[in-house]
């Protein structure tokens, strides 16, 4: 019995330090093979969410520019190009039949809108109309104040118009869309929709560029139209980056994607 004990061999200080160190090495490479797989998912995740935004905005702005110029009065721009980098773009066009005549024509630039006889119940106040006299086929927006169904007058105490508009000049309600590149959170561009007098409002985040081109009835590109109405298409590149940086990346920290359309301008004629 005392042989067996005696021949029964403990394990070394040795051998304890060796399965320590393989136990060290096994898990930092479980811990890398994680954080690389970690880190990867995060830049798919990051990827499929630029992606996203580049096609929700991409889409959104060939869906606006093609009812550019949509059943405006004559004078009114389909659209105003500002060739900012990143560039800017106002549509016009309207959505519905809202719309009077004014009968008395105004004394002053600072009169009410007199529609005596007219529904003028689809107008509301706060909103952006247009003002038109056919005869010089010219116009300016101004901002609703007050809309007296009653006395089918309408205000504009906020905006001074340029001009006594005469009788038998028009008011419109008429979309106005702007579209633009916000840079005041350098980490995080976005492309910015403001909706006529409304405050602007965060379409897409992370949208690091917005350029248009636009191509003329003689086949010329331009990237700022000098006359809006020989317009014939608007080519589109949106321009998404990632949310993260991406530590991989030593030049440039983030990934980039560009999306690109075209749009004809079926209001605009032929």
């Amino acid at each position: 019995m005392m042989k067996i004990l005696k021949s029964n061999k403990g394990v070394t200080l040795v051998e304890i330090l060796l399965a320590v160190l393989l136990t060290g090495i096994i898990s930092a490479v479980m811990f890398r093979v994680y954080i690389n797989q970690h880190h990867a998912w995060n830049i798919q995740d990051s990827v499929i969410e630029m992606q996203q935004n580049a096609r929700a905005s991409i889409d959104e702005l060939t869906r606006q520019i093609r009812m550019a110029g949509y059943d405006l009065p004559n004078g009114l721009n389909a659209f105003e190009a500002s060739n900012t980098d990143p560039d800017t773009i106002m549509l016009h066009y309207r959505t519905s039949s809202c719309d009077a005549p004014i009968v008395n024509s105004m004394p002053n630039p600072s009169s009410e809108l007199s529609c005596d006889g007219y529904d003028v119940s689809c107008f509301e106040e706060g909103q952006i109309a247009y003002i038109h006299d056919p005869n010089t086929e010219s116009g300016e927006f101004f901002t609703i104040t007050e809309v007296q169904t009653g006395s089918s007058h309408i205000q504009h105490n906020t905006s001074v118009l340029s001009k006594a508009y005469p009788s038998g000049s028009n008011l419109y309600t008429i979309e106005k869309v702007k579209y633009y590149i916000d840079y005041s959170d350098t980490l995080h561009p976005r492309l910015m929709v403001q909706f006529g007098n409304a405050l602007p409002q965060i379409y897409a985040e992370d949208i690091a560029d917005l350029q248009f081109t636009y191509t003329l009835r003689n086949g010329i590109t331009m990237d700022s139209p000098t006359l809006v109405n020989d317009v014939r298409r608007i080519s589109i590149a949106v321009t998404a980056r990632t949310e993260r940086s991406d530590i991989e990346f030593e030049e440039e920290p983030y990934r980039f994607e560009t999306y690109q359309s075209q749009v004809y301008l079926r209001n605009l004629g032929t």
